[in-house]
């Protein structure tokens, strides 16, 4: 391992020269990519520069102890350094993971209400507001592709990007079944009624990531039929796109151009066959895709929101918490960060 941390060291050593050096800024990219490999490696080599230290401040007041004026001193150094270097390896080891390439990318976040007729639709619009209001904690935006609203403001269907550095990494974990248990608005009753809304979460892609054969794809145009003041039902701006072979269907209506939500629709498209792809390959490792959390196996139930008990359970990993208000809030890091780092567990024992 320090071997190859040393390795890293030197190439982030070469790459502030680079950029030190006057020549670099006659060229922007090579400025930008520089920039970019300079910020992937820091929060590595800021960790393994503060392990060394760490490992020479223990050397240093080891032998220091030998010194009887300053041995007691030199003792509580010691004892400082020596309990500091089991998480510094600790964090090395996380950082050397395999990084997920697509954990920068942005994300489209597809909600669909299950079992549970109104109440899943009304659960599902809960579910768009936690995402949106999670996304805006982390300074990101979001844009609503496509919607299939109810009459009581429900969604049987909503597609959402969400844009913003890292998105990928956070939302990869909300894929699946969310299954909601509390009296509904309709209930006359007081009844607890269960319902489930299914959620996933795709890796937005360019359509340069993936092979689309543009004879494959038949696009229609209709009319808007969601928000949008007096542009809806003026003109054909609407795309829907059918990918024959696999008899994918993509709509995108919120754009105020044809041309815009054809784009847009080009890059769900891609993304769900990027997606599709992947399901098929990870399909051929069952066993191992067990140990994945948030691998997109969307037919298990991975989280409860039990209104009556003000509780969410993420059944994954056994996490409860009691503040349900919170949650459906956007306050979602305590459920991700305990998801990321039992995902980042399973890859360790898998390389030990």
């Amino acid at each position: 391992m320090l071997d190859k941390l040393n390795a890293i060291e030197a190439k982030y050593s070469q790459i502030e020269a680079r950029l030190g050096a006057s020549e670099t800024y006659n060229d922007p990219e090579l400025v930008a990519r520089l920039n970019k490999e300079q910020t992937e490696l820091r929060p590595l080599v800021d960790a393994f520069r503060a392990y060394r230290s760490a490992l020479d401040a223990r050397d240093q007041a080891e032998a220091l102890m030998a010194d009887p004026e300053m041995k007691e001193l030199a003792q509580e150094e010691y004892q400082q350094a020596a309990a500091e270097l089991p998480r510094l390896e600790k964090e090395l080891q996380i950082l050397l993971l395999p990084k997920d390439p697509n954990d920068g990318k942005n994300v489209i976040v597809e909600i669909r209400a299950g079992v549970g007729g109104e109440e899943a639709a009304l659960f599902a619009h809960s579910l768009y507001r936690m995402y949106t209001m999670y996304a805006e904690s982390k300074r990101w935006h979001t844009v609503v592709d496509s919607a299939s609203e109810t009459e009581l403001g429900g969604a049987k269907e909503i597609v959402f990007t969400v844009e913003g550095g890292g998105a990928w990494s956070r939302f990869k974990f909300e894929s699946g079944v969310h299954r909601v248990q509390r009296v509904p608005e309709t209930e006359s009753g007081g009844r607890v009624h269960t319902s489930t809304v299914t959620v996933a979460v795709l890796p937005e892609m360019e359509t340069a990531d993936v092979q689309l054969n543009l004879a494959d794809i038949e696009m229609q145009v209709f009319r808007s039929s969601g928000a949008g003041g007096q542009h809806v039902n003026k003109t054909s701006s609407a795309v829907r796109l059918i990918h024959k072979p696999t008899g994918t269907v993509v709509e995108c209506q919120q754009e105020r151009s044809q041309f815009q939500n054809r784009d847009k629709a080009m890059r769900i498209l891609a993304s769900r066959l990027y997606e599709a792809e992947q399901e098929k390959i990870s399909s051929q490792y069952t066993e191992e895709r067990r140990g994945q959390v948030g691998s997109g196996m969307r037919n298990e139930r991975i989280r409860t929101y039990n209104f009556p008990q003000g509780r969410v359970t993420d059944h994954r990993i056994g996490l409860t918490l009691y503040k349900i208000d919170q949650v459906m809030d956007g306050a979602l890091d305590e459920i991700i960060d305990a998801l990321a780092a039992d995902h980042q567990a399973e890859l360790l024992k898998k390389q030990n």
